[in-house]
């Protein structure tokens, strides 16, 4: 797959991560090798997690690294941003309508968290360069919803948010991380228990309820289009549609007025806020794909001279509900980002500072009532150092013999190895140049590798040994030839 191609897709895939959903196939979907193609030694014969044992096979692709981080849990750490963020969330959607869920363990089956919702056998989604597996039946979830079925199949609440932690294998940047947090919510109706079987006039009797707020919204679309946000037909009339979509709507523009009024008083503190916090607040509904939801939309709001796009959302799938048992409920599900909301609100520049244990940082955060924006404590130096190797082509190897060449290499397979060496001592990983030999075909690719810590200035016989040491395990784990 092209560098492009690769691109687009991380695109897409970020903009799922507002959603806490999914994300939509929209690559080509590359061959799963069950072999430990990322790791030049066997995988241990069994994992240990939480005090849960779990037996390894040729599918096994989770590092160390990874799994020490599983019982951080930052979603429910007192006085943390990601978890401030989710009370914050989570206060909008209360008992008993709603039941919330943030202690659901991260280990689930490959059915629950691909099967379950329909995605196909060759999604690109279940390839060990995009999920972390266990073993070939267990992966750790990849997003929240890997729960949705299960729960939608309890049937214990009309609603329900779920905050928790996800893990993917993807880039490294200050936006992206191994493990991040989302939260999801859906509220469903029950043909067989609304009045007289009146969907859209509960639901209307049920928006009434929801508290009126001051935003400024900005919704010019209608609320189907049959190509751009089409109706289910098959299950849905427009009367239950645009009383549901009204009640979405309504409750996540509340979530807005919460985040971003306590979020402007912050700004308007520390004199970083652009506009007057007697304006309004601004939002904006605009139409989107997902494939779970339809119709859909994002939600964006004006903040600091900018629309941000804040969450996913949209009418749910009548398959999911029938799928799990409940083919007489319809209602609406939302997800979203818990780091990417808590970066624009606490003003935080790189992901990584989420998982410091550095005092300088948690002790910003010990105001639960208030979002207290983030004052950094220090810029320390960055070390730019290049690494450049051919892949192998598909007549000579160039290194351990592994399948590593030019069809089958991803580039998240670097990011690991990179990840699993420097750790947070590393903040950014970008391709800097690629080159095809005009006789040999052999392609050669260039990464710049940013090292700099978050607490320290590294010296450069640390970084020396780091970049050493990626160097070694680029040609020892994927086979490539170093230039």
């Amino acid at each position: 797959m092209s560098t492009a191609s690769r691109r687009t897709l991380r695109f897409v895939q970020d903009r799922w991560l507002s959603t806490g959903i999914r994300w939509p196939c929209q690559q080509k979907p590359q061959a799963s090798i069950p072999n430990w193609r990322h790791h030049s030694t066997a995988a241990p014969a069994a994992l240990e997690i939480s005090g849960k044992t779990y037996q390894t096979d040729s599918w096994t692709n989770v590092p160390p690294s990874v799994l020490a981080l599983v019982p951080r849990r930052l979603h429910t750490q007192s006085s943390h941003p990601v978890s401030l963020t989710r009370a914050l969330i989570e206060s909008r959607f209360p008992s008993p309508t709603y039941a919330n869920y943030n202690d659901l363990f991260p280990v689930v089956t490959v059915a629950e968290n691909f099967d379950s919702l329909g995605f196909p056998a060759d999604h690109p989604g279940r390839n060990r360069s995009d999920t972390y597996y266990i073993n070939k039946d267990t992966v750790l979830r990849t997003h929240t919803s890997a729960h949705e079925a299960e729960i939608f199949r309890r049937n214990a609440s009309e609603g329900y948010t779920i905050g928790a932690d996800v893990y993917r294998r993807d880039a490294i940047d200050r936006s992206h991380y191994p493990v991040f947090h989302q939260m999801e919510g859906s509220r469903m109706w029950d043909r067989r228990k609304v009045p007289g079987g009146d969907v859209a006039k509960a639901v209307w009797d049920d928006l009434s309820k929801i508290p009126k707020h001051n935003l400024q919204v900005e919704d010019p679309n209608p609320t189907v289009h049959p190509e751009r946000n089409p109706l289910q037909a098959d299950h849905h009339s427009i009367e239950e549609v645009e009383a549901i979509a009204a009640h979405l709507k309504r409750s996540l523009e509340g979530v807005v007025v919460e985040l971003f009024s306590k979020a402007r008083q912050a700004a308007a503190a520390s004199n970083t806020l652009e506009v007057s916090t007697e304006e309004p607040l601004k939002v904006r509904w605009v139409e989107a794909y997902f494939p779970f939801t339809s119709p859909s939309w994002e939600l964006e709001v004006f903040w600091q001279g900018d629309w941000l796009e804040v969450l996913g959302c949209g009418v749910t799938k009548q398959d999911l509900l029938i799928n799990a048992g409940v083919p007489d409920q319809l209602g609406w599900a939302f997800g979203v980002g818990l780091e990417r909301v808590a970066m624009i609100l606490f003003s935080i520049p790189d992901i990584r500072l989420f998982w410091s244990r550095d005092e300088r940082f948690l002790s910003q955060f010990t105001d639960t009532q208030n979002i207290n924006r983030f004052r950094s404590f220090s810029k320390y130096p960055a070390s730019y150092k290049d690494v450049s190797f051919w892949l192998r082509s598909t007549s000579s190897a160039a290194g351990g013999g592994l399948r590593t060449n030019a069809q089958d290499f991803h580039e998240n397979d670097v990011m690991e190895i990179v990840r699993e060496v420097g750790g947070d001592l590393v903040e950014d990983v970008r391709l800097f140049d690629e080159f095809q030999h005009p006789t040999s075909g052999r392609k050669s690719i260039c990464y710049r590798i940013n090292y700099r810590s978050l607490e320290r200035t590294l010296t450069n016989k640390e970084t020396n040994e780091l970049h050493e040491k990626v160097r070694e395990d680029l040609v020892q784990k994927l086979g490539v030839e170093m230039r």
